[in-house]
């Protein structure tokens, strides 16, 4: 029996085939290192985080992600669900909150629900991995886990918008989180608190509409990280990891910039640095290969 157990929302974009499939392998990695226990939730949904907010309407939105709430009840009863998205996790916690407050809006979903032969029981805590791995694992226990430190290299902890406002970790600033900057220097890496764009968005709600404004404000994150003496960025959001990553030449182009810089998951780090292999931390899914982890993971 696994020391940690949890039910397992893994999100559209983090699922197997998706564009940050590389997120859900090196969670895998991760979490058999800790000895934590994933039960994926059968037949999820997507949580509605962008079509729910362009028309498709309040109970709609809310409802998809009570379906998975539902489903985790039914499915794994007693365990805490856990998102490594962090537009997952704030959808699904926020449809928590929305229902536990309104019971008309709860009778709603619940009717909604019945059409599937569901009932919405709403008592179960919703949680992001990151607060899993700070409030439950410990920075100790990782710490004993690190078999190939992460020495020499300065990492950028980017926590972004969703994971930071409007929940957070728990005793965490809302203005400069340190979390990240702990489990780096847990993992043996060098961090920069006081990395300035840290929980600026990366504009991932514009990155289609309005690409300009989105690649400008991915220009001053990574300007940031560069001004600082970052060798890469680090990051608990797909979204961010994305936007950050894969836009860099055209931000080249646009300004005449010469960035290069690698994005990694938190996970893709704490793989590496437990020893394991670079195909085992997904490296072989960065974009811009993070070279300096790839010469540890050997």
């Amino acid at each position: 029996m696994a020391k940690y157990e949890y039910s397992f929302y893994p999100g559209c974009s983090s699922q197997k085939g998706a564009s940050s499939s590389n997120y859900l392998t090196s969670v895998e990695t991760m979490c058999d290192e800790l000895d934590i226990q994933l039960n994926h939730i059968p037949d999820w949904n997507c949580c509605s985080a962008s079509i729910g907010y362009a028309g498709g309407g309040e109970l709609p939105r809310l409802t998809l992600s009570a379906r998975n709430i539902a489903l985790s009840e039914e499915h794994n009863p007693g365990q805490e669900i856990v998102a490594t998205c962090a537009a997952c996790w704030l959808a699904t916690r926020e449809a928590s909150e929305r229902l536990g407050e309104d019971d008309e809006l709860m009778a709603e979903a619940n009717t909604a629900l019945a059409e599937a032969g569901l009932k919405l029981k709403n008592d179960t805590p919703i949680k992001h991995m990151a607060e899993v791995l700070v409030e439950e694992v410990g920075y100790d226990e990782i710490a004993s886990k690190v078999k190939k430190p992460l020495e020499g290299i300065k990492i950028a902890g980017y926590v972004g918008c969703q994971t930071n406002r409007p929940f957070g970790i728990h005793g965490e600033s809302y203005e400069n989180p340190k979390y990240l900057d702990k489990l780096v220097e847990t993992l043996g890496a060098d961090s920069i608190p006081d990395y300035e764009k840290k929980v600026q968005c990366c504009g991932g709600a514009l990155a289609f509409s309005e690409p300009d404004k989105s690649q400008e404000m991915i220009k001053g994150i990574l300007e940031a990280a560069y001004d600082n003496g970052a060798d890469m960025v680090v990051t608990p959001c797909p979204v961010c990891q994305m936007n950050v990553e894969v836009y860099q030449d055209q931000i080249n182009a646009k300004y005449g910039t010469k960035f290069k810089m690698p994005v990694v998951y938190y996970s893709t780090l704490m793989s590496v640095a437990f020893g394991r292999s670079g195909k085992d931390a997904a490296l072989d899914g960065q974009i811009i290969k993070a070279k300096k982890l790839e010469d540890i993971a050997g």
